[in-house]
């Protein structure tokens, strides 16, 4: 546990390159430099939220790398559902959602040479005591305790996620995707059934999400048929909001 950090994912990556091993776990009080997705700022008050990340060093190929941002996603869900917070769903690719908003974002990082992964970085940020957002997100965020009314215990919720992935990160290994997670992860999936815009540096689509496949890809049903989304290359959000 640190008190102050630049962010976890930049202290994973130093003590990796120093030779950390594997399951190295660094949480911080607070976050200086907290990032998300695309070079977003994370804000990260002390005390307010978890602010963690976990060393990787899985045998697999470098381009199954991205799942793992689900199987987070996934122990995350089941850590909040665990603690009492209600309507705990998960937005494709890294976000957790409550009541239609975000209380947890998800930033996956990887060293790796073509063929061979030296490490990855998972990183979880989850707002838990929040009481309240700069007006730029206030529409779209959530803490845990504006959702529950309750303060909770922020290790027993950091210690809950790692030990739901855990689990889910050997039953992924068994085949190196998603396809031994998939109607779990589907069965919490908000985007399901949804329309979507999907969004990157080059254009924009709508359609209908279907759901993942075993490769961990957004499906999009458009009117040009069923299109696969990776997560590395988009940004999506509802037609009519953030989910």
């Amino acid at each position: 546990m640190l008190y102050s950090v630049d962010s976890t994912n930049n202290e994973v990556k130093r003590r990796a390159e120093a030779g950390a091993g594997q399951g190295l776990l660094v949480i911080g009080e607070q976050q200086t430099a907290g990032r998300g997705r695309r070079g977003r700022a994370w804000e990260s008050p002390k005390g307010d939220g978890i602010f963690m990340s976990l060393l990787l060093k899985p045998d697999i190929a470098p381009g199954h790398a991205s799942m793992l941002t689900l199987a987070m996603g996934m122990a995350v869900r089941d850590a909040l559902d665990a603690l009492g917070v209600p309507d705990v769903q998960i937005k494709w690719p890294n976000d957790i959602i409550c009541s239609g908003k975000k209380v947890c974002g998800i930033l996956t990082e990887m060293s790796a040479q073509v063929d061979y992964i030296n490490y990855i970085v998972v990183g979880v940020g989850i707002n838990v005591h929040n009481r309240d957002f700069p007006a730029e997100v206030e529409h779209m965020a959530t803490s845990v305790f504006l959702q529950t009314g309750k303060q909770i215990c922020r290790a027993q919720l950091a210690a809950e996620c790692m030990l739901r992935f855990e689990q889910y990160y050997k039953v992924f290994l068994q085949t190196e995707d998603m396809s031994g997670l998939l109607d779990i992860y589907q069965s919490h999936l908000v985007n399901c059934g949804r329309q979507v815009r999907v969004l990157d540096l080059k254009k924009e689509f709508t359609g209908v999400a279907r759901g993942i496949n075993a490769d961990g890809e957004l499906l999009v049903e458009t009117e040009d048929g069923l299109r696969s989304v990776s997560a590395g290359e988009v940004s999506v959000r509802g037609v009519y909001g953030y989910v």
